[in-house]
C-alpha cells in the first residue's frame, strides 16, 4: 500500500508539471495551422515555421504535403539562382532547417548548396546578432560540416548585454524574444565554461525581467512570441518550467503563452488583438519543443532523428555545369603512353581540365593536392572559378584560390575544420570518392542510396570494413556508376589516391553526363 502510495504522489506530482489541458491546446493548435497553412512556401510566414512546428511535432500529415512544400521551394531557389538574400541570411538558415525537418538535403537544393552562405561570417553577421544565432542553430541541426561554428559562438557571447540579454541592436538593454534565441544557439556548447557563463547572466535577466504572470516581455509589451522563444531556450537547455526562478504567482511560461490562446487554437500576438498567424506559429513550434522535452525526445532543432526521405524523383543537371569544348586535339604526355589510364588522361587533357608538370610530363603516378582536385573537378564542370572568403589558408590571390572557393560555393569540398582547407594536403579515396560524387549530383545524377544498398555494393570488396561510415554511400555510389572500377579487388579507402585516378574518375562521370 505504501508503494502505491508513493506512486500516486510521485504521479501527481509530475502530472502536474503539465497543464492538464495542454494535449488538447497543442493538438488544435496543429490542426489550425495545417488548414491555414495549406501549401507552405518560403516565408517567414505561412512557410518554414509552420513545416518546423508540424514536423517536430509529429502531427498526423499527408506526404503530399512535405513534398508540395519541397517542390515550391526548389522553384523558388531556381527562380532566384539560389540567391535567397543579399543582406538577410536568416533566410538561408530558416530554409535549412524546414528542409531538415522533413528529411530534405540543404546542401544539395536545385543544385544549390544553401549551408554554403552561412560560411561567410561577414555577410551573416551584418544583419545583427540575429545572423549568427540562426546561422548557428542551422548548422548544428542535423550537425552540417562547418569551419566557421566557433566564430559564431563567440559572436554571440560577445554581443551580450551588461544586463545579461541580447537584442538586435547589441547596445541597451536586453530582449526577452533575442535572448531566447541566443540562448537556444548556444545551449550546444554550454560545456565550454565562457558559453555556461553566458547562458547563467543570460537566465538571471530573465529572471528579473519575467512579469508577474509568468510572461516575458519585447520593448515593453507581453506577446506570445516572447514567451515562445523562450519556452524553447527553457526546452533546449533542459530548464523546467517549474524552476522556482521562473515561477511568478504561481504562473510559469506555459502558462502566460497559454493565455494568449483563442478557442479555435490560434494564438494572438498581444492579449486582446485577435488571431496572428506568426504568433500561432511561434506558439505551436514552441509548444512542440516543450512536448519533446517531456518525452525526452532530441530537442526541437536537434533534427538527429530526420532521415533523409525525400528526393529529387528528376534529377536535373545544374544550370551553371556547362560541357567542355575541345581545346587541345591530341594532347598528350611522355610519361602516359603505355599508363592504363591513358585514355583518360589525354581525354581531359584535350579539353583542359587537366594540364602537366610543364616538363612535358603528367606524373600519373603521384599524390593529388586537395588545391589541384579543385582546380581539375572546376574545370571539368565548366563552372567560373570565384574567390570565396571561407579558409583563413586560402588566400585570394593564390592561383588555386579560386578554384577552391568555387568548389566549396557549390559543396564539392569541405574544410578540414578551425577554417583551414588545407590546400598543399593529399586526398584518400574514400574522400576523393565523396567528392567526385557531389560532382555527379551538380551534373544530374541521382547519388542517394540506402544503407542495405551501399553494404550490398561493398560487401563483395575484401576490405569494405576500412571504409568509414560518412563515406559508405558515396563510395558505393561511385561503384554503381563505374566512376571507380567494379573489377577491382580492394577499395583501399585510406591510401592517397593517385593523379591519374582521380583523372580516370572524373572522366568516367563526365563521360555518362555527355559533358565531354
Amino acid at each position: 500500500m505504501k508503494k502505491i502510495i508513493s506512486f500516486m504522489l510521485v504521479l501527481a506530482v509530475f502530472i502536474s508539471i503539465i497543464p492538464a489541458s495542454y494535449a488538447v491546446d497543442i493538438d488544435s493548435t496543429a490542426k489550425y495551422i495545417a488548414e491555414n497553412v495549406t501549401k507552405p512556401s518560403v516565408g517567414s510566414i505561412g512557410g518554414e515555421w509552420a513545416v518546423i512546428g508540424l514536423s517536430r511535432y509529429g502531427y498526423n500529415i499527408p506526404q503530399e504535403y512535405w513534398d508540395g512544400y519541397y517542390a515550391r521551394v526548389l522553384e523558388y531557389i531556381e527562380k532566384c539562382d539560389g540567391v535567397l538574400h543579399t543582406k538577410k541570411y536568416t533566410e538561408y538558415s530558416r530554409v535549412i532547417l524546414a528542409l531538415t525537418a522533413i528529411g530534405a538535403n540543404p546542401s544539395n537544393a536545385a543544385g544549390y548548396n544553401l549551408l554554403a552562405p552561412l560560411e561567410d561570417s561577414d555577410k551573416t553577421v551584418w544583419q545583427g546578432i540575429n545572423g549568427p544565432v540562426w546561422a548557428l542553430i542551422a548548422l548544428d541541426s542535423a550537425n552540417y560540416p562547418s569551419s566557421i561554428r566557433q566564430q559564431y559562438v563567440d559572436e554571440i557571447i560577445n554581443n551580450q548585454l551588461a544586463d545579461g540579454g541580447w537584442n538586435l541592436t547589441s547596445k541597451g538593454d536586453g530582449d526577452s524574444d533575442i535572448t531566447g534565441m541566443a540562448l537556444t544557439a548556444l545551449a550546444n556548447y554550454k560545456s565550454q565554461p565562457k558559453v555556461a557563463d553566458a547562458i547563467a547572466k543570460a537566465l538571471t535577466f530573465l529572471e528579473k525581467t519575467q512579469l508577474e504572470n509568468g510572461g516575458f516581455a519585447t520593448y515593453g509589451e507581453e506577446t506570445a512570441e516572447s514567451e515562445a522563444q523562450i519556452l524553447v531556450a527553457f526546452s533546449t537547455l533542459g530548464i523546467d518550467i517549474n524552476d522556482s526562478r521562473f515561477v511568478k504567482n504561481g504562473k510559469n511560461v506555459l502558462d502566460a503563452l497559454l493565455a494568449h490562446r483563442l478557442a479555435d487554437g490560434s494564438f494572438e500576438h498581444i492579449k486582446g488583438q485577435g488571431a496572428n498567424l506568426m504568433a500561432t506559429e511561434q506558439a505551436f513550434y514552441a509548444m512542440a519543443a516543450y512536448n519533446r522535452m517531456t518525452k525526452g525526445l532530441p530537442s526541437l532543432y536537434d533534427m538527429s532523428d530526420v532521415k533523409i526521405t525525400i528526393k529529387n524523383t528528376k534529377p536535373v543537371m545544374h544550370k551553371d555545369v556547362t560541357k567542355n569544348e575541345l581545346k587541345n586535339p591530341g594532347m598528350t604526355f611522355d610519361d602516359v603512353a603505355d599508363h592504363a589510364n591513358k585514355k583518360a588522361i589525354e581525354s581531359l587533357a584535350s579539353y583542359g581540365i587537366i594540364t602537366g608538370r610543364g616538363d612535358g610530363t603528367f606524373d600519373p603516378d603521384a599524390t593529388m593536392s586537395r588545391s589541384e582536385f579543385a582546380a581539375i573537378v572546376v574545370r571539368a564542370l565548366g563552372l567560373e572559378p570565384k574567390y570565396v572568403n571561407a579558409f583563413a589558408d586560402v588566400e585570394d590571390g593564390k592561383w588555386y584560390s579560386g578554384y577552391i572557393g568555387t568548389a566549396y560555393s557549390y559543396g564539392i569540398v569541405n574544410g578540414k575544420g578551425e577554417n583551414s582547407f588545407d590546400p598543399m594536403g593529399t586526398i584518400t579515396r574514400q574522400e576523393a570518392s565523396a567528392m567526385v560524387a557531389r560532382a555527379a549530383k551538380l551534373c544530374g545524377m541521382n547519388t542517394e542510396l540506402t544503407d542495405s544498398e551501399a553494404f550490398d555494393l561493398l560487401a563483395g570488396f575484401s576490405d569494405y570494413i576500412f571504409v568509414h561510415d560518412w563515406a559508405k554511400k558515396t563510395v558505393a555510389f561511385c561503384y554503381s556508376e563505374d566512376i571507380l572500377n567494379n573489377s577491382d579487388l580492394e577499395i583501399r579507402p585510406l591510401e592517397n589516391i593517385l593523379r591519374s585516378e582521380i583523372v580516370q574518375m572524373l572522366y568516367n562521370m563526365l563521360v555518362q553526363n555527355d559533358l565531354i
